[in-house]
This record gives structure tokens, C-alpha cells and sequence, in this order.
């Protein structure tokens, strides 16, 4: 049965609609006004196999704060859906991903407990239209309200571009093993007896 799912969120500062597929081939189709973040988002689907279908109108004419954010709490949401009761899934998946100069090291746990750990300092305010401080509050956003640990670590790096491409990309594969299938696990992967 396929892991996907489709979320849409309208408030005064943005209006999103988003449908993912976890266990897809990394397909998709994302327009938030935002060139870099596009390509960023791209990136985390090309490389985490999932299908991504994303449209974004959020108030540009302010900043790309909302745009950024509330994309993440969608994404999120959307990650939590997908997954649903998270029977059979690994639940923790990490990778370190070199870009040129840049590794990152990212680990999450599906766990139902969000939490981020954010551990880079960016050379650059921006990188084309998007601000650099919006990556945290991004990934924030997606940890939150996927309920997840997201701990993400800048090892090496001088290329600003290079360094926030290569988050989106380890996650994407963080992402992709902790939600990958293990015909070994028939129930929830806790002692607990259950991720919330």
C-alpha cells in the first residue's frame, strides 16, 4: 500500500497545497516563487525517491518568512499522514553527504516526539531570494509538525549554497531509510508498543 498523502493550508499569509508520496521515485513538481527553495525541495525529493507535487502563493511582498515556514509545518503534516501508523518502518534513518566542500550529517526518529537539533552557521545572509535563518526555522517547522527528531549537523563547508543543499539532500535520505520497510518489524519498532 503506497505511503502518500496530500495536505492544503490557507491563512492570511500563505495558501499551500502539497501531496506527497513517501515510497515513490522522486518525481516532482514545486512552485513557491522562491527559485532556491524550489531547487532545495526538488533536491529532497530527487534524492529521498519521494514524489513531490508542491504549490505555493504565500505574501512575498512582505519576505519569504511565511513561505518558507509554513511550508515546512505542511510538509510536515503531510510526512505524518503519509506514514500513517507507522507499523513495519525502520523509524530511524541517517546519512552524512558530502557536496564540494560541504558535509552534512543528518539523523531523524520517527518517533512522535518533535524536536530539532540545528548545528550550522551560514556564510551568507542569503542565497538568491531566500534568507539563510529561514533554513532553521524550516526544518523547525517540518520537526514539529511531523512530530520527529531531526538533528542536523554542518561537519565541513565554505559554500553557503553548497552547505543548505547538502541538508535537504541528507535529509531526503535520512528521511527515505527511516521510512523504508522492514519485513523483520511486524508491529511498531518501540518497546513501548507504540510512536507518539
Amino acid at each position: 500500500m503506497a505511503q502518500t498523502a496530500s495536505v492544503k493550508r490557507k491563512t492570511k499569509e500563505t495558501d499551500i497545497a502539497l501531496s506527497i508520496t513517501i515510497d515513490g521515485k522522486g518525481k516532482s513538481k514545486v512552485e513557491t516563487d522562491i527559485g532556491f527553495f524550489n531547487h532545495m525541495l526538488e533536491g529532497f525529493a530527487k534524492h529521498g525517491f519521494f514524489d513531490l507535487t508542491l504549490s505555493v502563493n504565500g505574501d512575498l511582498e512582505v519576505d519569504s518568512h511565511h513561505t518558507v515556514e509554513d511550508t515546512g509545518i505542511v510538509l510536515g503534516k503531510a510526512i505524518k499522514d503519509a506514514i500513517g501508523d507507522k507499523v513495519g518502518i525502520k523509524r530511524f534513518g541517517s546519512f552524512i553527504l558530502p557536496m564540494d566542500d560541504a558535509l552534512c550529517l543528518c539523523a531523524i526518529d520517527i518517533c512522535g516526539r518533535p524536536y530539532l537539533n540545528f548545528d550550522c552557521e551560514f556564510k551568507t545572509e542569503r542565497v538568491g531570494e531566500m534568507d539563510t535563518e529561514l533554513v532553521k526555522e524550516f526544518f523547525h517547522a517540518v520537526a514539529y509538525s511531523a512530530g520527529m527528531n531531526i538533528h542536523i549537523k554542518m561537519l565541513d563547508g565554505e559554500n553557503t549554497h553548497h552547505m543548505i543543499e547538502a541538508m535537504f539532500k541528507a535529509f531526503g535520505k535520512a528521511l527515505d531509510e527511516a521510512t523504508s520497510k522492514d519485513e523483520r518489524i511486524t508491529d511498531v519498532l518501540s518497546t513501548k508498543g507504540k510512536l507518539e
